[in-house]
């Protein structure tokens, strides 16, 4: 949770997804064939969508780094197929939308119609623009080729996933994952859209394509996919969109220098790779999780822009997004979603909005105090879902001039179980106070010349900030621990 936002509604009204089928001209191949919406619906979808990506994530508005991205995003999109003289006028007038997450995830990703996303994580993972042409090609490339019409026309999108990896599978409780999300359904099933290995394999082929027409290194993008396998053998996970195992990234590492040896034999020469303008542009781009966004301190979850602070139960699984944060219990069988509410003008307000919503039955109501000093009030309840009957405990708290509101929930028969936990959270809500977390302040890269031949680890303070393990910032600079740097070579540390 990183600023005050006015609560997302769970199923936004958009475009459903189409059941039939459109036959229409691929960009890319120029053949016709099936998909599952026109280009008009497409673009649409996109538009609506977007804002929902936009405000799940947030957007990282540091640095100038936005303009950068556009300004790149549209070079290597008038060398891709959506403005190639023989394309189609309706391909060819779509505007594009290439925007930068405030994300720490290691993540890019398309939406159909026009609209690319990198993520600052996975922009601090690169080392020159060449394997950011690559990157945003691949996307333009998903794009083009209209995978994500394809894909839906192929079979029913409906994996859903939360961020963090805590829930995997369609539901929990008998809720969707997108109640957990809080984003529509429609939203979720293009976030975690899931192409095929030959999708994979053709955007690769288009961002190397693209990239190498713009005068890029293409063979740079598997430097890239090398330090992706290294961070998923590193964390032991999966690695999502672009970065997912479709294909592998070691294959990857392969096919890349290969394709780019294909378009520098038919006269692309290749030459550009501006790693100065690069590390220039990232040069104080925030590292990992921002703590001033909210963060794990000692069993609590602490917010020093909002100075606020709550307990959160031992083995717990905490996702900070940035409109609500959620507890998940250690079975996954009950849930905590804590939210603002800029709805409500008062505590007792915000509860009884909520508890009039079709389907709830309100046991027990009561005026509260949170941390015995702010006005609160609670109410449980039981809720009735397509598959499950629900116990829960709404608790909304006043503090600083927001409302605060938490949804705490299990099965009914469970309820009792967890009654303890989600009163201990709810009714410790309190204010911060602690300095040293009210001052703290986000780790950020700092890019520094090597002023001699030198061994990477030792280049390395210490010890580093936030806990990072030293192999993170290998990672990071695509280098091994143990390998000599030369003098000149530019590298990211990061400083606090």
């Amino acid at each position: 949770m990183k600023r005050i936002t006015k609560r997302i509604p769970v199923f936004i009204a958009v475009l459903v997804f189409a059941s039939g089928c459109v036959v229409q001209q691929n960009p890319v191949s120029g053949n016709k064939r099936a998909y599952a919406y026109s280009w008009e619906q497409e673009v649409q979808i996109g538009q609506e969508v977007d804002q929902e990506i936009s405000s799940q994530f947030g957007i990282y508005e540091e640095s100038g780094l936005d303009g950068y991205i556009i300004q790149l995003g549209e070079d290597i999109l008038q060398e891709s197929h959506m403005r190639r003289e023989d394309t189609p006028e309706e391909f060819r007038n779509t505007e594009f939308t290439f925007r930068v997450l405030n994300s720490p995830v290691v993540n890019a990703f398309a939406l159909p119609g026009g609209y690319v996303y990198v993520t600052r994580g996975l922009l601090a993972h690169l080392n020159n623009e060449a394997q950011l042409a690559v990157v945003i090609g691949h996307e333009i490339g998903h794009v083009a080729a209209r995978h994500a019409s394809q894909r839906a026309f192929q079979q029913n999108l409906g994996q859903i996933a939360v961020i963090g990896g805590s829930i995997l599978g369609q539901e929990l409780l008998g809720l969707p994952g997108e109640t957990l999300l809080n984003i529509s359904s429609q939203a979720a099933q293009l976030l975690f859209l899931s192409y095929s290995r030959d999708h994979e394999r053709e955007s690769d082929r288009l961002g190397v394509e693209y990239s190498a027409m713009t005068g890029y290194d293409a063979a740079e993008g598997a430097e890239f996919f090398t330090s992706l396998k290294r961070i998923s053998e590193q964390s032991g996970q999966a690695i999502p969109s672009l970065l997912s195992s479709h294909p592998d990234p070691g294959e990857r590492e392969s096919s890349i220098p290969e394709m780019a040896a294909e378009w520098r034999e038919q006269g692309y020469e290749q030459q550009e790779r501006n790693t100065e303008q690069y590390m220039q542009e990232i040069q104080g781009i925030i590292y990992g999780e921002n703590p001033r966004e909210g963060f794990v301190d000692d069993g609590s979850f602490v917010h020093p822009e909002l100075e606020f602070s709550f307990p959160v139960p031992e083995n717990w699984h905490l996702i900070n997004q940035p409109s609500q944060v959620a507890l998940v219990s250690p079975n996954e069988d009950a849930v905590m979603l804590f939210r603002i509410d800029s709805e409500a003008g008062s505590a007792r307000q915000s509860v009884e909005n909520f508890v009039s919503q079709e389907g709830i039955q309100v046991e027990s109501t009561s005026d509260e105090r949170s941390s015995g000093e702010w006005p609160a009030y609670e109410a449980i309840v039981t809720a009735e879902t397509d598959q499950q009957t629900l116990g829960m405990q709404v608790f909304a708290v006043e503090y600083d001039g927001n409302i605060y509101q938490f949804v705490n929930y299990s099965s009914v028969n469970d309820f009792e179980s967890f009654i303890d936990d989600f009163s201990q959270t709810s009714s410790n809500f309190d204010e911060l106070t602690d300095r040293r977390l009210l001052d703290i302040e986000p780790v950020r890269l700092e890019v520094v010349t090597a002023d001699q031949n030198q061994i990477f680890q030792n280049l390395l303070p210490s010890p580093l900030p936030m806990d990072i393990d030293p192999e993170d910032i290998a990672i990071l600079n695509q280098v091994a621990l143990d390998e000599e740097i030369e003098a000149g070579t530019l590298i990211k540390i990061p400083v606090q």
